[in-house]
């Protein structure tokens, strides 16, 4: 076998991350064979990750922190996003959720020292901003699953790990503590512009290296700016021109504040036995100001003045007659996670060892959405705007005449009388705080022994069982003035906000959470139907079987290794919410509830040949599962009965009285057949590697919102008789599948080897490229997969020399389909033009004297300020969204002693 070099960092992740490697007899390397170096700082990171990959017998990419508490970028998702097939998408300009192969977070599952975790959203994707990346040691991303693995993804599993103090083996104590602030100044009122970072780790060990304790806290306080424009669309003039519809421009300020707290504890008495505790509390609270002003223009058929047409596009013009609304939003997010997990292994008689491990995380979410308008008077009345707009790359510059900044001219109204059939005059806004609650409990047990003189070297069986709750409840009102009134002043302005991005000044900025404190807003409860609906729970009791067989042999004199095992997996899944129908005082609705029972079968094997030294090539086949999304599982309906239609001319799929559309609590999961292939050259003495990957997946089904015939027995139908009790329902259905296939490459290399005096040098490529037969909307084959980026690349140069470091990154994407917030914070999907996103770092380390332990860190994030983009139909003239988060700089020290 070959000889690898590892730095102690590296034999405590090897301790640390049992499941990525530990079980391959094969990678033993005795104690007194290692030649310890002592190797820092960013390049530390990549031999860690370079290790790690090269002794998993499954195909994975990893992450390893750089020295305690510190990752190489600032948050998880960044740091994943790096690496090859990976990729990320930024909300609020943030990198948060993570696509693994082209497939949505829906694909892929996350875990926490090895065991699955909930998530704050209504899908299973989990947030990775939840985690403090300050608190833990590595993140490992499984691409091929093994049998042991349990919650695996159908994309891929992406494992953090908290350290091991026993395996860190030395008493350390690090403090980090950053300033950041944005490029942008605080566009609201009220709102901050500098935030901080702060955390402090210990580990010890005790009892002569018997009991061992690591604690970590980490706060956060991170503030960003958003300059943001979006469309109503582009509407079709009577020249055949097209021109912007209507539009909002915004002022968003948001601050993220996040309390992270860790611990381990390890007892290990004897080579036979120990246990070991974790526990990992984050308390996440989130506040959006949004300041915009909505101007509705051609679809609200203010007069176009004066266009000039560019090839079919106005590019430039006015509108008169202009009602605009004067807005200002709330986004209120309270979000607390709690993790913790309790593994004992121990020794059993004739060479079998076992693991029992118990586990639990839950997290409680609470948001509170407060939209509040205001305008310069009632619908019918009040002044009236001129609008000039020139079409730019992001989007149209306007100018106009009225000052939205002015207290006596914008008042607490409804301007355009929207929601006037539930208020007189229009609502003056809406409150909505939906709360999600999510509960995982799993039970573990496992044994395993090792095999000698044949080709299977190890056998390990196991069983694991979980339970799984998953609450969803909405809170929903409208906002009215007082005693009917229609307008009036407003109470509590705090300043104005800048729209001056955008060409429209200021506008008045408050508080709408003081509005509601002061009764100068009133709110009415939305009874209506499709409120009822948003009220679910969904509940999974799955219990999972395995064996995993490990392979140790030869062919001919090539050394193979791997693994070959199989799950079955029975899951019992039941959901409960209403079906309701109606609005106001017609409302009608009934309990509803459904479920499934079903078995699956996942077999797994992983292959690797070591055909010469440090060059090895794996397969992996497998078929994987991904359980569909909660929000789907649900069993509430928004159905409807129509009495025109209720005659003898009616039938199931024509003319029939019944409709419904809402959830289906029988979805089965996704499920696909996989097969991965990777040739990997690992370079001497640890100065990087190079690998090319192609993967196929298969998979069986996919999941779609479908028509099909339900029973409607039971429903109310208003007291009148059904002719019939079938119709049309529009549920997410098991339909037809499809492939997903790609290649990627990576290369990481020291400038070592091209010549001695670029050895301070390393340079870090990778790239994918991903395809897909999967139609994610039947009625539209144009309509790509969520989540799928067809071209996806990764370059960073770095330098590092006696203590001093630096480094710039890029991460491009191409174009996708991605998730964001919709009205009343529901999902949509929609097209996100291609972005190429840099950062850069320096540092310095003090390596002796009175400053030894000292490291001094600037660092900057998005450095070329690049802007979030969607646009109508690809062409980018037509701009839907355009969001500018500016540049974030950040600067702090670390001490570690």
């Amino acid at each position: 076998m070959n000889k690898f070099k590892l730095s102690l960092l590296t034999m405590a992740m090897a301790g640390m991350a049992t499941q990525a490697f530990a079980n391959d007899s094969t990678t033993e390397v005795q104690a007194d064979e290692v030649e310890v170096i002592q190797v820092t700082g960013f390049r530390r990171s990549l031999q860690e990750s370079q290790n790690l990959k090269m002794f998993s017998s499954s195909i994975v990419e990893a992450v390893s922190a750089e020295d305690i508490g510190k990752l190489p970028d600032v948050s998880i998702a960044e740091s994943l996003a790096r690496l090859p097939g990976l990729t990320a998408q930024r909300l609020n300009g943030r990198s948060q959720v993570i696509s693994i192969r082209g497939l949505s977070p829906d694909f892929s599952t996350s875990l926490l020292n090895g065991r699955e975790q909930v998530s704050s959203g209504d899908n299973r994707g989990v947030e990775f901003d939840q985690f403090p990346s300050e608190l833990l040691s590595g993140v490992i991303v499984y691409k091929t699953p093994d049998a042991a693995l349990l919650g695996q993804g159908l994309a891929g599993t992406v494992d953090m790990r908290t350290v091991s103090p026993l395996a860190h083996g030395e008493t350390t104590v690090a403090v980090n503590a950053r300033y950041e602030w944005n490029q942008i100044d605080a566009l609201n009122a009220g709102a901050k512009d500098n935030g901080r970072r702060l955390s402090l780790s210990y580990i010890d060990q005790f009892a002569d290296n018997t009991i061992g304790i690591a604690l970590g806290f980490a706060h956060m306080s991170t503030p960003t700016q958003v300059e943001r424009f979006e469309a109503w669309g582009y509407a079709d003039t009577d020249d055949g021109a097209r021109v912007i519809g209507g539009g909002k421009v915004f002022a968003n300020s948001n601050l993220l504040e996040r309390d992270g707290f860790m611990g381990v504890f390890e007892y290990k008495p004897n080579a036979n036995f120990s246990s070991t505790i974790d526990l990992y509390y984050s308390k996440f609270d989130e506040t959006q100001r949004i300041s915009f002003i909505e101007l509705p223009l051609y679809w609200a058929e203010a007069p176009l003045v004066d266009p000039v047409v560019t090839d079919g596009l106005v590019s430039s013009g006015g509108y008169t007659d202009v009602k605009s609304i004067v807005r200002n939003h709330g986004y209120y997010r309270d979000s607390k996670m709690l993790a913790a997990g309790w593994k004992t292994e121990f020794s059993l008689a004739d060479n079998w060892f076992a693991t029992l491990d118990l586990s639990h995380s839950s997290i409680k979410r609470t948001d509170l959405i407060l939209e509040s308008d205001a305008g310069t008077g009632p619908a019918g009345s009040g002044a009236l705007d001129r609008l000039g707009f020139t079409m730019t790359k992001s989007g149209p510059v306007f100018t106009n005449i009225l000052d939205y900044s002015d207290p006596s001219l914008v008042l607490l109204t409804s301007p355009q009388g929207w929601g006037g059939d539930i208020i007189p005059g229009g609502q003056l806004g809406y409150s909505n705080s939906p709360s999600i609650e999510d509960e995982l409990n799993q039970l573990r047990f496992s044994a395993k022994t090792l095999l000698e003189g044949g080709v299977i070297s190890e056998l390990e069986v196991g069983v694991n069982y979980s339970q799984r709750e998953k609450d969803k409840k909405a809170n929903e009102f409208f906002l009215a003035l007082p005693d009917g009134a229609l307008s009036a002043p407003i109470p509590n302005i705090a300043g104005s906000t800048s729209l001056a991005a955008f060409g429209l000044g200021s506008m008045v900025s408050y508080d709408p959470r003081e509005l509601l404190a002061s009764g100068a807003l009133v709110q009415l409860r939305n009874p209506n139907a499709d409120v009822l609906i948003k009220d679910w729970n969904v509940q999974e009791d799955v219990f999972t079987s395995y064996i995993k067989l490990g392979i140790d042999s030869y062919i001919g004199s090539i050394p193979v290794s791997g693994n070959v095992g199989t799950q079955v997996v029975h899951t019992d899944q039941s959901s409960y919410a209403l079906g309701a129908s109606g609005t106001g005082d017609n409302v009608t609705s009934l309990r509803l509830e459904g479920g499934k029972k079903y078995w699956e079968i996942l077999p797994s094997l992983n292959l690797n040949f070591e055909v010469d030294q440090g060059q090895y090539v794996r397969l992996g086949i497998a078929r994987t599962m991904a359980r569909a999304r909660m929000d789907q599982m649900r069993a509430s309906q928004d159905f409807s009965f129509n009495p025109a239609l209720n005659n003898e001319q009616a039938t199931p799929t024509q003319n029939s009285p019944w409709s419904a559309g809402g959830g289906n609590p029988e979805l089965k999961p996704w499920i696909a057949n996989s097969i991965d292939v990777s040739y990997e050259r690992y370079f001497d003495n640890s100065l990087g590697y190079f690998s090319i990957a192609a993967f196929y997946k298969n998979l069986e089904s996919y999941i779609y919102d479908q028509q099909v015939i339900q029973d409607f027995t039971g429903f109310p139908s208003g007291g009148e008789t059904p002719v019939i009790n079938e119709g049309l329902a529009t549920t997410p259905q098991n339909g037809d599948g499809g492939r997903i296939n790609g290649f990627e490459a990576a290369v990481s290399l020291s400038g070592g080897m091209l010549h001695p005096v670029l050895e301070n040098f390393g340079a870090i490529l990778n790239a994918s490229w991903t395809d897909s037969s999967i139609q994610s909307n039947p009625d539209d084959a144009a309509t790509p997969l969520p989540g799928l980026s067809k071209k996806v690349a990764n370059l960073t140069f770095y330098y590092e020399n006696e203590g001093f470091s630096a480094r710039v990154s890029s991460r491009y994407r191409s174009e996708f389909l991605g998730e964001v917030s919709g009205f009343g914070s529901g999902r949509e999907l929609r097209m996100i033009a291609s972005e190429t996103v840099v950062d850069a770092q320096v540092s310095y380390s003090f390596e002796s004297g009175s400053f030894d332990g000292l490291t001094v860190l600037f660092q900057v994030n998005n450095l070329t300020d690049e802007p979030f983009i969607r646009t109508d139909g690809g062409d980018s003239r037509y701009v839907l969204e355009h969001q500018r988060y500016g540049r974030t700089f950040m600067a702090g020290l670390a001490y570690k002693f």
